[in-house]
């Protein structure tokens, strides 16, 4: 009876920690929020070779999606090269976009150039934070979160997807790639 009990007990402590585990963090702005302007450093886009600049501000309000990444995984330039194929077919309704890599770091940055070129990536200016891992201020980005999609049209946001180390599969990418349809409404 003792064993049975300490089984029965060991097993409600797992399904309790598996499900904390897979709880997902809240990052980034919530639908509904007005998107703020921000600085990053162009890497791959046209602006490569200028100073920091705001692409919030560029692309005003067209309807754009935003990657927020600690790193180019594959799975990450995976998202990006499909993102980068839904605004260059929606270009007449002006979709724009691009991604940050939350870093500063050189090594990481030079990641972002090998991505554009291995990948094809011609819509998307990868960039990286001004503001390092933390990303722009009052984006509420949660350290905790790999990525963080949003995507806004009118300067308000639509979609706000998170994502754990591990959840970008290809389900969760087609999902994300599906939600443009919301900005372009």
């Amino acid at each position: 009876m003792k064993k049975s009990l300490m089984a029965c007990l060991a097993l409600v402590v797992a399904s309790v920690g598996l499900s904390v585990a897979a709880e997902k963090v809240q990052s980034g702005l919530e639908k509904g929020a007005k998107v703020p302007p921000f600085y990053v450093k162009d890497v791959t886009g046209p602006a490569k070779d200028e100073e920091p600049l705001c692409y919030r501000c560029r692309y005003g309000n067209q309807p754009v999606v935003t990657v927020f990444a600690k790193e180019m995984t594959d799975e990450v330039a995976s998202l990006v090269k499909e993102l980068d194929t839904v605004v260059a077919k929606n270009r007449d309704e002006k979709m724009a976009g691009f991604v940050v890599l939350l870093s500063k770091d050189p090594a990481k940055a030079a990641s972002l150039t090998k991505t554009a070129e291995s990948m094809k990536i011609e819509q998307l200016p990868l960039t990286t934070s001004v503001d390092g891992a933390a990303g722009p201020k009052g984006y509420k980005l949660n350290e905790k979160a790999d990525v963080t999609v949003m995507m806004w049209v009118q300067g308000t946001v639509k979609v706000n997807e998170v994502f754990n180390k591990g959840d970008l599969t290809k389900d969760a990418i087609k999902k994300v790639v599906g939600e443009t349809k919301q900005i372009l409404e």
